[in-house]
């Protein structure tokens, strides 16, 4: 959806005096934001310019990119992608938070600070319930609510190790076990298949209750896979995606997803065709992808990387959006305390039972203060959302109160949040 910058934030404060903040229009140069990205985040070479250049002019007509000016001078920018993020199953609208940059004879002045809050404001008027980002530095973000909420995970093994993968159990007479299954209908796939690759995701996350991963629109997809050295194919439940490493003995796998046991098999096997060349593949999976039970040893190593931020933009349309064990059952109160976010707080019901929550408003903590009530504010409301245990919470300092509840609420909130991008 095309927008025009008709929203601006004026700065107020001695450091941010005379800053506006705005989305960026048609009439702005792109140039400046060039410059600011290469002062700020390194070289773009060559090669990827026009994919940077058509993803920055799609913010521009969504009226997600917002910039931070100080007279016509661009001082500061950041951007958010419009995705969706898949929660035990079930997806729901996500702002992707990224390229937040500022001019580094700019920065201390809390630019960055003042364009986080202007951004929260406009995902949040847009109608998006959560948002994620990656941090460069967590201070930042932690400061407007964000907290993180789980990593990628990357499993590290040997080529040759694929090679032969370990035989199935038969679990009943006669069974031969996924290995003799029908092998699946798999092909090469292309920039042309952009919806066909989304709509595959979501049926992997789906089935499998995922908790964190995005899917991108469409078009994202389709620019990814125009780069002529990433490979990529497509089953009716899976989907795979991967280059050559620059030195040319390593496979990097940007996405390996797979619902069924034959697919699952088939992605390791075309990987494994290229121990010949490649000594090692490094692939972004789940951190309980079956590679470690598929190979013959278990040679994968499963290394934590690179830490995301979630925080919730409108609480109870994240809980009445987000799935649920069947099982789960829950009841607490909760008193929310978000300054960013005021609609937030408050003292809340969150209930959850037969797969779906609501978060509903019971009125003001201070005129009833009551120490069985969880109390969490924004970056623990984030993290218990995420799956991290209420115990940890406390320990951590972003939780009080409300012992009763901790063990269904980690049932209900189960885990582990990861995500197979990067943005």
């Amino acid at each position: 959806t095309t927008r025009s910058p008709t929203r601006s934030w004026k700065s107020s404060g001695e450091l941010l005096s005379g800053v506006e903040i705005r989305p960026l229009g048609p009439d702005d140069d792109l140039g400046a934001e060039l410059d600011l990205r290469r002062r700020a985040f390194g070289p773009i070479s060559a090669g990827r310019l026009p994919s940077w250049t058509k993803g920055l002019q799609a913010s521009i007509d969504q009226g997600a990119l917002v910039g931070a000016f100080d007279g016509r001078r661009l001082v500061g920018s950041a951007r958010y992608h419009v995705m969706r993020q898949w929660w035990h199953g079930r997806s729901m609208p996500m702002a992707g938070v990224a390229g937040v940059k500022v001019a580094p004879e700019e920065r201390g002045r809390g630019v960055g600070t003042a364009m986080m809050a202007a951004i929260l404001e406009l995902i949040s008027e847009r109608g998006f319930p959560v948002s994620v980002l990656f941090p460069s530095t967590a201070p930042l973000y932690r400061a407007g609510g964000w907290e993180i909420a789980g990593r990628r995970y990357e499993a590290v093994l040997e080529a040759r190790s694929l090679l032969a993968l370990a035989s199935p159990d038969q679990l009943a007479a006669g069974d031969a076990g996924p290995a003799a299954q029908d092998a699946p209908k798999v092909r090469r796939a292309a920039s042309a298949d952009g919806a066909a690759i989304v709509e595959v995701e979501g049926l992997v996350h789906e089935q499998l209750r995922n908790c964190g991963p995005d899917t991108r629109e469409p078009w994202m997809v389709a620019d990814r896979l125009d780069d002529e050295d990433r490979f990529a194919y497509l089953a009716d439940d899976g989907f795979l995606s991967y280059r050559w490493a620059e030195e040319q003995d390593e496979i990097v796998v940007d996405e390996l997803i797979a619902a069924s046991p034959a697919t699952a098999r088939a992605w390791w096997q075309i990987l494994a065709s290229h121990a010949t060349i490649a000594s090692r593949i490094r692939a972004c999976v789940a951190p309980d992808d079956p590679v470690t039970w598929l190979t013959r040893d278990p040679a994968a190593e499963i290394h934590q990387t690179d830490p995301w931020m979630l925080r919730l933009v409108d609480a109870p349309a994240a809980i009445a959006a987000r799935g649920y064990p069947s099982g789960a059952a829950v009841s607490v109160r909760l008193d929310l305390v978000d300054a960013a976010r005021p609609a937030n707080s408050g003292r809340w019901a969150l209930q959850v039972s037969a797969g779906a929550g609501s978060l509903t408003r019971l009125g003001d903590p201070s005129r009833m203060p009551d120490p069985a009530v969880l109390r969490l504010g924004a970056r623990g409301f984030a993290a218990l959302f995420a799956g991290v245990p209420v115990a940890t919470l406390r320990l951590a300092g972003l939780a009080a109160g409300g012992g009763a509840a901790e063990d269904a609420l980690g049932a209900a909130f189960c885990g582990p949040a990861f995500s197979v991008d990067r943005f």
